[in-house]
């Protein structure tokens, strides 16, 4: 087959208008046999000829539709003899940065409020904070520590304060022994953090931030779930505040370019 004039396919033609098309309905299909178990870890795919052939659509179509669902993580090529494409099994450092970009995408574009972004990380920090105080091994004090000092350190730039600010949360994260919330949490802090710190910076005081989260470390510490809840609650109150003032200070900024 000639790839640089590929031939036209009524399927193709009549996919066009659709969101997507045609490229993106066959990457579907394979993605949904993928998840539903018909193609197996480390499975081969069948060539791009078979595919082309069962979809009624050209090669460049699959090779397309096909850089979707490498891009996801969900295949991967092998050259040589014994090659061709593989279902992939996606690590979780691989499927958190996807889903990291994503949320830090929608919420740069003003998806999610920074109203928002407090009252799910109380919730959902809260119940992480339990199980850290129930399950923390001195590895994850040890980590929690290490960050808080850095907070500590005044001569630490914003940004670098923001990082460890984030790394202390994600080590709470870890201590919390579950999979499922560790990545659940680490998603959120990874994607929604930074952005709101870097809005919010200008409005807090970062003196109160380290000495809320060394109340919560002597909390994880003495394994007490009283002083831990209220020190994790008075933060995300003093944040929330902090956030209403960076929204307000925003939607006055905005309202004054527009008007100028």
């Amino acid at each position: 087959m000639n790839d640089q004039a590929p031939e036209s396919h009524p399927a193709e033609q009549q996919a066009a208008p659709a969101p997507g098309g045609v490229t993106r309905h066959i990457a579907d299909s394979i993605r949904a046999r993928i998840l539903a178990g018909g193609l197996k870890s480390d499975e081969r795919l069948p060539t791009e000829d078979e595919l082309a052939e069962t979809f009624g659509v050209s090669r460049p179509t699959i090779r397309e539709a096909l850089k979707r669902l490498a891009a996801q993580h969900l295949i991967r090529s092998k050259r040589g003899p014994g090659g061709g494409v593989f279902v992939n099994r996606p690590s979780l450092e691989q499927t958190r940065e996807s889903v990291v970009g994503m949320m830090a995408l929608l919420s740069s574009m003003g998806s999610f409020s920074l109203v928002d972004i407090a009252e799910v990380r109380h919730d959902l920090g809260m119940v992480c904070l339990r199980y850290a105080i129930q399950r923390r091994s001195n590895d994850d004090l040890a980590a929690m520590e290490s960050q808080l000092l850095l907070q500590e350190d005044a001569s630490l730039s914003d940004t670098e304060f923001c990082a460890a600010d984030v790394g202390f949360h994600r080590a709470i994260a870890g201590a919390a022994g579950n999979s499922v919330m560790s990545f659940v949490m680490q998603v959120l802090l990874d994607a929604l953090m930074p952005p709101a710190n870097m809005v919010v910076f200008k409005f807090r005081d970062r003196e109160k931030i380290a000495a809320y989260h060394r109340r919560i470390l002597l909390a994880v510490h003495a394994r007490n779930p009283r002083a831990g809840e209220e020190a994790f609650t008075e933060l995300m109150d003093y944040l929330r505040a902090r956030y209403a003032e960076a929204q307000d200070w925003r939607r006055r900024r905005d309202g004054d370019e527009r008007a100028g």
